[in-house]
């Protein structure tokens, strides 16, 4: 039965948490401390504070600990599913309608308008990393990276990752970052 209540008292506040994780966290808490008494207040805000200390989403890291807490592993994958099911279901029935109709004229004209707007967000974001890349390291290293990177992605057409992985050791050689 434990599975269930966990499924349930992350379940929910995925379903009505609009806004993402920091928006879940009341109606977890309302769970977790109010109904179930699995913690305190003082501990659900400790586990809080422990989850917004760590990188990634703070609901699943929530899901994961509380989850592990009160059922072991089998209760932290539980938690976890049930905090995802509702985007996961949500996209699956979105991609199902999405594919229903790709052909329609709307839906390619969407696409259309979609595809200069992703770019021009590719491109500041990338006009913000040279700038704090030259901001960091100076602009002779973000040059050669940035030469190097073209070369190897474009010219030599090895894998991103190891591009990555490549420009991670220069760094770590370097001192740089």
């Amino acid at each position: 039965m434990i599975y269930w209540h966990l499924f349930v008292a992350f379940f929910i506040p995925s379903i009505l948490g609009y806004g993402g994780g920091p928006a879940s966290i009341p109606l977890v808490e309302h769970e977790v401390v109010g109904n179930y008494e699995w913690m305190s207040t003082q501990e659900f805000s400790e586990v809080v504070a422990i989850g917004n200390s760590l990188p990634g989403p703070i609901a699943t890291k929530m899901a994961g600990y509380i989850g592990y807490a009160e059922g072991g592993i089998v209760g932290a994958v539980v938690a976890l599913f049930a905090t995802i099911a509702p985007s996961l279901l949500l996209m699956v029935g979105m991609m199902a309608v999405l594919l229903k109709y790709k052909d329609e004229p709307e839906v390619k004209n969407l696409t259309k308008l979609i595809r200069p707007v992703i770019a021009v967000l590719l491109g500041f974001m990338t006009i913000q990393f040279a700038q704090e890349s030259v901001e960091g390291i100076g602009i002779g290293y973000t040059l050669f990276l940035i030469v190097a990177s073209y070369v190897l992605l474009e010219k030599v057409k090895m894998h991103p990752a190891f591009v990555i992985g490549l420009a991670l050791v220069f760094g770590a050689v370097t001192g740089l970052f």
